[in-house]
């Protein structure tokens, strides 16, 4: 079969199972192809879109035709609190929103896997055995080559101070990043940089003296700079930059020198999840070194395997950036940034700052 036959084939199989999108609710349906019957099914909630999730899909029921599965993708804040309203609606649960997952995980609400795989998992990428790492995005600048060109390169969280300080008036309303008061990813990375960077609300500052755009998602950031409205982007997800620009040479990905921070998605099994057995075999397949490689080749997420070691892989990201690496760790100061006081205290100053 040539290359235009398989790509044909691919997208005939794509259509065949079934992908709809209706208004929000964005589901992948997976019919099982052979074995058990109807009760053999898995169902999954996750914060992660379609195109990056599909061949993660595909290659579990591959090995697994006797399984429907059905994935559901959500908003971080929507998985949490349909969770809450039904925990034992979804059997696994996959979310970038690390405090949130750890919290679930902390209160009881995750099972153990005691598998083989969990058991040789990298203990940073995981807590007890209830709640795993298994992506390794870093947190990104965005630049246009218009401003590189116009005013110099552009390496680091303090070239970008520098950069502010200097022109904020040629770049008024042309930069964007999170707003950390309604967005649950900005206000995570915030409160992270704000214990790491002891310049970091001098950066706030400078940021909102050129009446920086604060949006919620790296979708609308990326969206506003291919198109132009903006010429920098501050802390964007790593993994979305990379699939969407990889059509715009205008803009330039910058993984910051001095310091970058990390970001993981957490899967777990609820406790009440009403297929444990099927769960336990996809969180199997997510960390087994098969699931990490499809993830390595087939998405932009970053595997973290320890035996995986070429592009797309956390082994070569951390050859090639060092101790500028900065993933968020995994474990109870996650707990922190969940505190009402410690938010309030943050959101407070972080206003203060960002208001010329």
């Amino acid at each position: 079969m040539n290359r235009r036959s398989r790509l044909v084939s691919r997208w005939l199989l794509l259509i065949a199972l079934v992908a709809t999108v209706v208004g929000a609710d964005e589901t992948l349906h997976y019919p099982a192809t052979s074995g058990d019957g109807p009760r053999s099914s898995l169902v999954i909630h996750g914060a992660l879109d379609l195109p990056q999730m599909r061949p993660l899909l595909e290659g579990f029921q591959r090995q697994n035709p006797g399984l429907a599965v059905r994935y559901r993708n959500l908003t971080t804040l929507e998985l949490h609190e349909r969770f809450l309203a039904a925990p034992d609606e979804a059997d696994v649960l996959l979310s970038s929103a690390m405090p949130w997952q750890y919290r679930l995980a902390n209160a009881g609400h995750a099972g153990s896997l005691e598998s083989p795989a969990a058991q040789r998992w990298p203990g940073w990428a995981r807590w007890r055995r209830e709640l795993f790492a298994i992506t390794f995005e870093p947190i990104v600048m965005v630049v246009n080559e218009a401003i590189i060109e116009r005013f110099g390169e552009v390496r680091s969280h303090a070239d970008l101070l520098a950069l502010l300080e200097r022109h904020a008036g040629a770049l008024q309303g042309q930069v964007v990043t999170y707003d950390p008061a309604s967005s649950g990813a900005g206000y995570t990375y915030a409160i992270e940089e704000s214990r790491l960077s002891p310049r970091y609300w001098d950066l706030v500052a400078a940021l909102g003296q050129a009446e920086t755009e604060l949006v919620d998602t790296t979708g609308e950031m990326l969206e506003g700079l291919i198109e132009g409205r903006y010429l920098v982007g501050y802390n964007l997800l790593g993994s979305y930059a990379t699939a969407r620009l990889v059509d715009q040479p205008q803009l330039r990905i910058v993984v910051p020198e001095d310091y970058t921070l990390v970001t993981q998605r957490l899967a777990l099994i609820p406790r009440q999840a009403p297929h444990p057995e099927a769960a336990e075999r996809f969180l199997d397949y997510l960390i087994s070194e098969t699931g990490q490689g499809v993830l390595a080749r087939e998405t932009t997420l970053g595997a973290i395997h320890p035996a995986l070691d070429g592009p797309g892989t956390a082994t070569l990201l951390r050859q090639e950036r060092g101790e500028a690496l900065r993933p968020i760790t995994l474990g109870p100061s996650l707990l922190a940034t969940l505190d009402d006081l410690k938010r309030e205290a943050l959101l407070t100053r972080w206003q203060r700052e960002f208001t010329p």
